[in-house]
């Protein structure tokens, strides 16, 4: 089950444990990079398996688009069509919100992932982001 939180802090505590443990413990990225100025101007998915909190992401609108980041799924729930739940419903919110497109950075590792879900890579060439390889990529929204 996915949940959006843009105000409730325990949704917001919620997808900071588990980006904390993907990224800062995982991936070993400094968490002084990981929890940024943006978290405010975001608005935070978490998606829960009963109450615990399996995976997270955050959309914010830069430019006129929406930019997807922080997307992560816990190593133990991975490969289970999760991540491709929580895309969804960030384009839902997206195209609720009359974004025309959704940009991200992705890790070069999962630009396969993304590529299956209609995102197109922009990048000529990966760059780092946080000492990690990634390529820009970005998908129109429809509006239903």
């Amino acid at each position: 089950m996915i949940k959006t939180y843009t105000t409730n802090e325990q949704g917001f505590q919620d997808a900071l444990a588990v980006r904390k443990d993907v990224f800062v413990r995982e991936q070993q990225i400094d968490e002084k990079e990981e929890i940024d100025n943006n978290e405010d101007a975001s608005l935070h998915f978490v998606l829960y398996d009963g109450d615990t909190p399996i995976g997270a992401a955050r959309l914010r609108e830069v430019n006129g688009e929406g930019k997807v980041e922080r997307v992560c799924i816990l190593s133990s729930h991975r490969k289970k069509g999760l991540g491709e739940e929580l895309m969804k419903a960030m384009e839902t919110a997206a195209i609720k919100r009359s974004l025309p497109s959704l940009i991200l950075y992705a890790q070069t590792q999962a630009e396969d992932f993304y590529k299956k879900l209609g995102y197109v890579t922009t990048s000529k060439e990966p760059f780092l982001d946080a000492n990690i390889p990634h390529v820009a990529m970005k998908k129109a929204l429809k509006s239903s």
